[in-house]
């Protein structure tokens, strides 16, 4: 019996597919997490601590409440959204630091994976990780709908976008992992890229007020003489209202312009993309019932500007109707994903093999 020892022979490896090597890695990514039972413990906190705050919700506003449901499911949405920025980023920004520090990365490095592989397949497992979070709120979605008054057109955009979102998050965490030799100083840069997006963009816009403050002509409103006498003819109409002829100077902010720094804010992001019902009557249901409701007409009416801000601009009157300036959210998703790929590319340059210099005290065995 002889043994082929020819170089063809010796050369021959088997090919590993690139989407079966992402499966790979999210195969054993997310085994660990499924063993590891702190997940299942931070799960069930997080349903005890969500249903009890939409439950008192529900009981605050009343079962005759306008919008009840409404309310409550975009209670659960902002939730899951807000601790999900806190969570996301301890899921993801040790997948890769960690594995250097236990010595395994130079193992996975050694093998027939590529540094994109390895990427994508952490970014996954913490991207799957994350969304449970999410769906085991789906039993208060549930009752929720069960109000009858969601606006059911938003509910997919809100449910899509907030996923997306958290795929973001989790896809800077797994790009920082890759370049950070430390977790704490993963997870702690991870932490301040979403605080800059979250708080940074507030503060930003905040501080901007100075600078695009402005001054126009105003007048005052003047309602009918039978209200001002108590004598309502019918219900009271805040819109039924004359503006007077003579105007005076008014300082105001033209927000308009500045309304572009909050657009990579994930919850504008969110609240932003989900329709708005067509009908006047039923526009409540959307813009004002909930939390995302409240800033996407915040949002709305700060792209408007004085011109629907200011009851009497110029003694012209108010239309009354909410303003409908372009979406801002297809550019603040624009500057997350290039921030994400940006970091998720640097990483990946960082993984490849052979490394050629490495910083002092890295463990690669």
């Amino acid at each position: 019996m002889s043994i082929s020892t020819s170089p063809r022979a010796q050369s021959a490896a088997p090919a590993l597919g690139y989407l079966a090597g992402i499966r790979t890695v999210f195969g054993l990514e997310i085994r660990q997490r499924i063993r590891n039972r702190g997940w299942y413990i931070m799960l069930g906190i997080w349903f005890v601590v969500v249903a009890a705050v939409v439950g008192l919700a529900a009981l605050s506003v009343g079962e005759d409440g306008l919008g009840v449901g409404q309310v409550m499911f975009e209670l659960v949405i902002a939730f899951v959204l807000f601790f999900g920025m806190l969570i996301a980023p301890a899921l993801s920004a040790n997948s890769i630091t960690g594995d250097r520090a236990n010595g395994t990365l130079a193992i996975l490095q050694n093998t027939l994976l590529t540094p994109g592989q390895l990427l994508w397949g952490k970014w996954l497992a913490s991207w799957v990780a994350s969304l449970g979070f999410l769906v085991v709120t789906i039993p208060l979605i549930g009752w929720a709908m069960t109000y009858g008054d969601v606006y059911l057109p938003a509910a997919p955009v809100l449910l899509g976008m907030l996923a997306v979102e958290l795929g973001i998050v989790c896809a800077l965490g797994v790009g920082v992992s890759a370049l950070a030799n430390r977790t704490l100083f993963a997870v702690m840069v991870t932490y301040l890229l979403v605080a800059l997006l979250g708080l940074g963009t507030l503060i930003a816009y905040g501080l901007s007020m100075q600078m695009v403050k402005t001054e126009v002509n105003v007048s005052n409103q003047v309602w009918p003489e039978t209200y001002m006498n108590g004598d309502l003819m019918g219900e009271w109409d805040e819109n039924n209202y004359t503006c007077e002829t003579r105007t005076y100077a008014q300082e105001t902010f033209a927000t308009e312009r500045i309304t572009w720094l909050l657009a990579a804010n994930p919850f504008v992001v969110v609240a932003d993309a989900a329709p708005r019902s067509p009908a006047p009557v039923d526009s409540s249901m959307f813009t004002a019932a909930g939390p995302m409701g409240a800033i996407s007409e915040g949002v709305r009416y700060s792209q408007a500007g004085p011109e629907f801000q200011i009851p009497c601009l110029n003694g012209v009157k108010n239309t009354g109707l909410p303003p409908t300036p372009a979406p801002l959210w297809p550019l603040g998703l624009g500057i997350q994903v290039l921030l994400a790929g940006g970091i998720v590319a640097a990483g990946r340059n960082r993984l490849r093999t052979p490394a050629g210099r490495l910083a002092a005290g890295t463990r690669i065995a």
